[in-house]
């Protein structure tokens, strides 16, 4: 009988984890996972294992930066997952097997003191860098406006991509329209992958907070209501494109955040398509859900009454600035973090 994750891959679903960590890595692939994504969070706890000592210790003896080292580590750690995956990569011709990188989010912060424009400039030359020589790879970007306006060009220069903080049907439509622009540019359609990072879970935390005045019913189901919507969506711009690899959304942020709801909430609402990218603690829980088995439920409706209360009581635009405001903080903080981290290293490592 297959596992609980197992039965979620053969229901047609892509499993990546949110995750780079390799033993966590070599452990997932035994339950199907094909892909994994990385970013500041992930990075800044491997190194608090200390088993990346000796690696840090190395990129310290060496002339560089705070900043340097920091991504330095973060691109040797995700060059290991990437090969941990090459071989789905190389047997689906480019369609699974990818690993995330993301780019600065220190770029995003209000006080950064860069221009839009220049945050746009930066991007593309962030993803050429990083991706160089990387076939399965996968540049992570955010739907903020830089984001949005920089993704045209780093999809023309072959670069697959990872649209993160993906709140809305607005801002994927864009990002959906402005990866297009790019593909067109492009000498080969064979190579262009692109994948949108729908927030699910944060929805409802949102609404939890902001609308307690909705029904449970309500309540409970806006993060799921809004990822199939999405989802429904990329399905309907894609269907005509001639594109060879399948232009996917990622169901992000699928661990259940209210105690007293199923621990596989989303990961049952959403199964059955695309990719879900999976924290390792929902994976595990998952897996010790006895006789758990997963079919596709993606296509499954929600009742008429509780789709007009969410669209009658909701304002997708102030959701979609409320958490894309907290969605930088909660990326860039991170990033922050772990260049303290390496600053705390490089003092013992002196001394």
């Amino acid at each position: 009988m297959p596992t609980p994750l197992e039965s979620l891959v053969a229901s047609g679903t892509y499993l990546w984890l949110d995750s780079i960590d390799p033993e966590l890595i070599e452990e997932s692939r035994g339950c199907g996972a094909s892909g994994a994504t990385s970013n500041p969070i992930i990075i800044a706890n491997l190194i608090r294992t200390g088993r990346f000592d000796a690696e840090l210790a190395e990129l310290l003896d060496r002339d560089l930066d705070d900043h340097q080292v920091a991504w330095q580590l973060a691109d040797g750690i995700v060059t290991r997952a990437e090969a941990a995956f090459l071989d789905v990569f190389e047997r689906t011709a480019g369609d699974d097997g990818y690993v995330s990188f993301e780019l600065d989010p220190l770029l995003e912060e209000s006080d950064a003191g860069i221009s839009k424009d220049e945050v746009t400039t930066r991007y593309v030359e962030l993803a050429r860098h990083w991706s160089h020589s990387h076939p399965n790879r996968m540049i992570k970007i955010p739907a903020t406006p830089a984001g949005l306006m920089a993704l045209e060009d780093i999809v023309a220069a072959g670069v697959p991509v990872n649209v993160t903080l993906v709140f809305t049907n607005r801002q994927h439509r864009l990002a959906c329209e402005a990866a297009w622009r790019g593909a067109q540019r492009l000498d080969d359609l064979r190579c262009f992958k692109s994948v949108y990072s729908v927030f699910v879970s944060r929805l409802d935390v949102y609404t939890t907070n902001a609308h307690p005045d909705l029904s449970t019913a309500a309540r409970r189901l806006v993060g799921i209501v809004n990822a199939k919507r999405i989802y429904r969506a990329n399905c309907e711009f894609w269907q005509d494109k001639p594109t060879p690899l399948r232009q996917q959304i990622v169901f992000a942020s699928t661990g259940t955040k209210d105690p007293e709801e199923p621990v596989d909430k989303y990961v049952a609402a959403l199964a059955g398509a695309d990719i879900q990218t999976n924290p390792p603690g929902t994976n595990a829980a998952i897996q010790d859900l006895a006789d758990r088995s997963y079919t596709r439920t993606i296509d499954e409706s929600t009742e008429s009454a509780v789709l007009e209360e969410i669209d009658r009581e909701l304002d997708f635009e102030q959701l979609e600035t409320v958490l894309m405001e907290e969605g930088i903080v909660k990326f860039a903080a991170p990033q922050r973090e772990l260049l303290e981290l390496v600053a705390e290293h490089r003092t013992d490592h002196v001394a």
